[in-house]
């Protein structure tokens, strides 16, 4: 690569994602929770269905700190990043 292109590679401009953050953080998330949720021997989604359908924290067990870790996500963004990976797969 010579200088030019160098330059050019320095000065362009990244294009930065909110959904890719979100997917990360909630996709990273839901897998911990889960865990935590199937060592206490508890079905983690009718769990997380009781969890997202009633706002009840309740429904996530506060090993391994699942229940803060669920709580910091606002549940419409649960469910618009499970949808969004859903119908991309259609």
């Amino acid at each position: 690569m010579n200088e030019s292109e160098e330059n050019k590679e320095i000065e362009s401009t990244s294009l930065y994602s909110i959904n890719d953050f979100e997917d990360s953080l909630v996709s990273t998330t839901l897998k911990e929770v889960c865990e935590a949720l199937k060592e206490k021997g508890y079905d983690e989604i009718n769990q997380l269905v009781g969890y997202i359908m009633s706002g009840d924290p309740g429904y996530i067990s506060s090993h391994n700190n699942a229940r803060g870790k669920i709580s910091s996500i606002e549940r419409s963004t649960i469910i618009e990043v499970l949808l969004r990976n859903y119908v991309s797969k259609l």
